[in-house]
C-alpha cells in the first residue's frame, strides 16, 4: 500500500469543501482527465463521480465510488480504471498547528493492477500521489486564502 503525508495550510474543514465538490476531481486527481457527471448525492456513501482518465484520444469512462464520508477526518473512493483495474484510496486529515496533516492511501484491489507485487506498485503510486496532494495543496489552501483576504476585507 503506497502512502504520501503532506502538510496544508488549511484546515481540515477547507479540505474535505475541496473533497466534497465532485466537478473538482480532474483539477487534483493525477491521470483524470474530465468530469462527464458527479451524482447529486455527492459525497454521500455509494454515490458516484463520472469520469474520464488518459489523454485525448485515449480517453477511457469509467466512475468513482464513495466507500466511506467522514468529514473532516477521513474519505475512502474506489476508482476505477479499467482495463487497469480498481483502487481503494483514503484520505485522512487531521489537524496540525494552523494547518492540517493529510495523508493519502492507495492500493490496488480488483483488476490486473491488483495482480503487480505491491513493492512494484507502490513506487509508481507514490510518486503519482506527491503531485496528487501537491495538486490538492493548491486547492484548498487557494480557497483558505481566498476566505481569509474576504474576511479581512469585510472588516
Amino acid at each position: 500500500m503506497s502512502q504520501n503525508v503532506r502538510r496544508m495550510a488549511c484546515t481540515p474543514e477547507q479540505l474535505f469543501e475541496v473533497l466534497a465538490d465532485g466537478w473538482l476531481f480532474p483539477v487534483w486527481v493525477v491521470g483524470a482527465s474530465r468530469m462527464r457527471d458527479v451524482d447529486e448525492e455527492w459525497p454521500r456513501e455509494g454515490s458516484k463521480l463520472h469520469h474520464s482518465f488518459g489523454v485525448w484520444p485515449m480517453l477511457i469512462d469509467d466512475e468513482t465510488t464513495v466507500l466511506e464520508w467522514d468529514p473532516p477526518r477521513r474519505m475512502v473512493i474506489q476508482p476505477a480504471g479499467w482495463p487497469i483495474g480498481e483502487a481503494r484510496v483514503t484520505v485522512e486529515a487531521k489537524p496540525s498547528g494552523e494547518g492540517c496533516l493529510v495523508r493519502i492511501l492507495e492500493e490496488a484491489v480488483k483488476g490486473p493492477g491488483s495482480l503487480i507485487p505491491e513493492p512494484v506498485l507502490d513506487l509508481p503510486l507514490h510518486i503519482r500521489n506527491i503531485e496528487t496532494l501537491r495538486r490538492l495543496a493548491f486547492v484548498a489552501e487557494g480557497r483558505a486564502a481566498h476566505h481569509a483576504q474576504d474576511g479581512a476585507d469585510a472588516r
